[in-house]
């Protein structure tokens, strides 16, 4: 990988690693665009302010978008969550092999 290439995935992965930034963005992927307060509750136990800051980060990333209905992802955002979702079943067998590794010690 480039040093251009790693610089591109570490400026994702700080604007990803942004509290509540991930579930901001998985609270969308179902394409529905959600209010403000929708979208508050989908995320769970993120504050006004946050989520405001996040919206704004997310926004000028170019990964969200508000429009009368309320907020959604961008084209690019969708992109992004649908190369997330491979991580859903590498997650779940994950969690699998290390509670067996905890029973068998």
């Amino acid at each position: 990988m480039s040093s251009r290439e790693n610089a591109a995935t570490h400026q994702l992965l700080a604007l990803l690693e942004a509290r509540y930034a991930m579930r901001v963005l998985w609270a969308l992927r179902d394409g529905h665009p959600q209010t403000f307060r929708l979208l508050q509750d989908s995320v769970g136990g993120i504050t006004p302010n946050t989520l405001n800051t996040r919206i704004k980060e997310l926004r000028e990333a170019g990964l969200m978008q508000h429009n009368g209905d309320g907020y959604s992802v961008t084209s690019s955002g969708t992109d992004l969550l649908k190369r997330l979702a491979d991580l859903q079943p590498f997650a779940a067998k994950w969690v699998a092999s290390q509670a067996k590794k905890k029973q068998q010690t």
